[in-house]
């Protein structure tokens, strides 16, 4: 397997993942906070819409289509 096959398989399991689960939200750790002595920890939480798990299984069906020019 090329690496553009490698790449669009790759974006047709992303985009099915992300549109199977409606999106995915994860979580990160964030800035640590110090008030009165107390240290507290946050966290950053982020969301990946469907819309980009659609985009991302448009892609990757396309580059698995579209075939290279010959020279």
């Amino acid at each position: 397997m090329n690496t553009k096959t490698t790449i669009a398989v790759l974006l047709v399991a992303l985009g099915v993942v992300v549109l199977a689960y409606s999106g995915i939200t994860f979580k990160t750790p964030g800035k640590p906070v110090e008030f009165l002595g107390l240290h507290i920890e946050t966290t950053d939480s982020h969301f990946i819409p469907p819309v980009v798990g659609a985009l991302a299984l448009v892609g990757g069906i396309v580059l698995l289509l579209v075939k290279p020019k010959s020279v």
